[in-house]
C-alpha cells in the first residue's frame, strides 16, 4: 500500500531514497547539458554526412535503448525508418544476448548501438555484421568500454557516454537540502538504467542526426529541452506538496490501481510505453500502454471486467488490515499538445467516464515536440520514483 504521508516528508523520502533515483530524475537536465557537451567534444557538430540514412538500426539492451528508439521513431515523422534489433539468448544476462541485422540492411543504413556497460559480447559480434554488410555504425557507450575500441577500430564513430558531476545544487536543493541525498555522483559515474539514462543517450544521437536532416536539433533546442528538464524538476520535486506536485499526485492516483496508459500522438506515445516499462522495472508494478483510438477497443474489456471500479462487490467486506486491495484500472491519458479537432482524447476521456473508471490527465506545456517528451517522460519518471519509494519497496 501507498504510505501517502511519506510523500509530503522530504528528509524521509530522502532517507529512503537508497538508490539515488530522485536525484537520477531531478538530474536529466544537467545529464542533457553534459551529453550535449560532449557530443560537441566528440565533433558531432562538425560532421558533414552525404545524406539522410535510409534507416536506423537501434541496438541495445535495457528500458532506455527502447525508449531512445521510440522517441526516434516518433520525430521521424515517418520520413525514416527506425528498426529495433530485439535482442535473443538463453537468459537475460549481458554475456548471453545476441543481436542479429535484419536481411535487408546494407550499406544505406546506420547501426546505433547503446549501452552504458559496453562489455556485452553480442554487440560487438554485432558491429562486426554491420561491417560486413556495409552499414555505418555509431556507438554510444562508456569510454574505456571493450566496444568503444571495437567500433572506433574499425571507422566507426564511439561517442562517449558521459554522467553530469552534480558539484552544484540540483533544482529543488536550494529551498531545501534535506530534500535530496546527501551523496554527490562521482566523475564518469553513468548510472546505470537509473531516472535520465535516456538522455545520456539519445542526446549524442539528435546532434548527429541535425546533421544529417534527421530531425533539427540545433544547440538552442537542446538547450530548451534541458532547461524544461529543469522547470519540471522543479515542479515535482520532493519539497513540493502533493497537492501542486503533478509526479506525487499521479503517484497517489495509480496506487492500487492497474494504469491504462492511453496517449494521443506519437511522442506521447513513446511517453507512455516508457511510463509502462519504468513501472515494471523501477516500481515493479504492471502497466499497459495502448495509443488511441485503437486503445478504446484493445482495453474496453478492462473497463468492464475484473479491473472495472464496480468491480467485485464483496470487496467492502474484505479486512482493510490484512487483504490487500485489488487492482482496480485507471486510465491515463497522455498527449503531446492540446486539444484540436481531430484529438481522440475527448471521446477516450468520455469512454472511460461512462464505465465509471477514473482518469487522469497529463498534456505538457507548449513547445516543440522534443520539449513534450521532455516535459511527459520527467513526471512519469517522478512518478515512478514515488510510487517505490512511498510504497516500502526499495530494494
Amino acid at each position: 500500500m501507498l504510505d501517502e504521508s511519506l510523500l509530503d516528508a522530504p528528509e524521509a523520502l530522502a532517507r529512503a531514497d537508497t538508490r539515488g533515483l530522485l536525484r537520477g530524475a531531478a538530474g536529466s537536465g544537467a545529464r542533457v547539458r553534459t551529453a550535449a557537451r560532449g557530443a560537441l567534444e566528440a565533433g558531432l557538430a562538425d560532421l558533414k554526412p552525404d545524406g539522410r540514412p535510409r534507416s536506423l538500426l537501434i541496438a541495445g539492451s535495457g528500458p532506455a535503448t527502447a525508449c531512445v528508439a521510440d522517441l526516434l521513431a516518433a520525430l521521424s515523422g515517418g520520413n525514416t525508418l527506425v528498426h529495433s534489433i530485439h535482442p535473443a539468448g538463453a537468459l537475460a544476462a549481458p554475456g548471453a544476448l545476441r543481436w542479429t541485422l535484419p536481411g535487408w540492411a546494407g550499406p544505406l543504413d546506420l547501426l546505433i548501438v547503446l549501452t552504458t556497460d559496453g562489455t556485452e559480447p553480442g554487440l560487438s559480434a554485432l558491429v562486426e555484421q554491420a561491417y560486413r554488410r556495409g552499414c555505418s555504425v555509431v556507438s554510444v557507450c562508456p569510454a574505456d568500454a571493450p566496444l568503444t575500441g571495437d567500433v572506433g577500430g574499425r571507422h566507426g564513430l564511439a561517442v562517449p557516454l558521459t554522467a553530469p558531476v552534480y558539484e552544484t545544487p540540483l533544482p529543488g536543493d536550494a529551498d531545501d537540502s534535506s530534500a535530496w541525498p546527501a551523496r554527490r555522483a562521482p566523475a564518469g559515474d553513468v548510472s546505470g538504467e537509473r531516472p535520465g539514462t535516456v538522455w545520456a543517450l539519445l542526446v549524442p544521437l539528435l546532434v548527429l542526426l541535425d546533421r544529417t536532416g534527421f530531425h533539427p536539433a540545433p544547440p538552442a533546442t537542446v538547450q530548451l529541452v534541458a532547461d524544461r528538464l529543469d522547470r519540471t524538476a522543479e515542479r515535482c520535486g520532493p519539497a513540493v506538496a502533493t497537492y501542486s506536485n503533478p509526479a506525487k499526485t499521479l503517484a497517489a492516483e495509480l496506487a492500487e490501481s492497474l494504469p491504462l496508459l492511453w496517449s494521443d500522438g506519437p511522442v506521447a506515445g513513446a511517453a507512455g510505453r516508457h511510463f509502462a516499462r519504468s513501472l515494471a522495472a523501477v516500481a515493479g508494478r504492471p502497466a499497459l500502454a495502448a495509443a488511441l483510438p485503437e486503445a478504446l477497443t484493445e482495453h474496453a474489456a478492462l473497463l468492464s471486467g475484473a479491473f472495472a471500479a464496480g468491480a467485485d462487490p464483496d470487496d467492502f467486506f474484505r479486512d482493510r488490515v490484512e487483504d490487500p486491495a485489488a487492482l482496480h484500472a485507471r486510465v491515463v491519458l497522455l498527449r503531446e499538445q492540446g486539444l484540436t479537432g481531430g484529438s481522440p482524447t475527448p471521446a477516450a476521456r468520455e469512454f472511460a467516464l461512462a464505465h465509471e473508471s477514473p482518469v487522469s490527465e497529463l498534456e505538457p506545456s507548449e513547445g516543440s515536440a522534443l520539449e513534450a517528451a521532455a516535459e511527459l517522460l520527467a513526471i512519469t519518471d517522478f512518478a515512478s520514483v514515488y510510487l517505490v519509494l512511498a510504497s516500502g519497496d526499495r530494494s
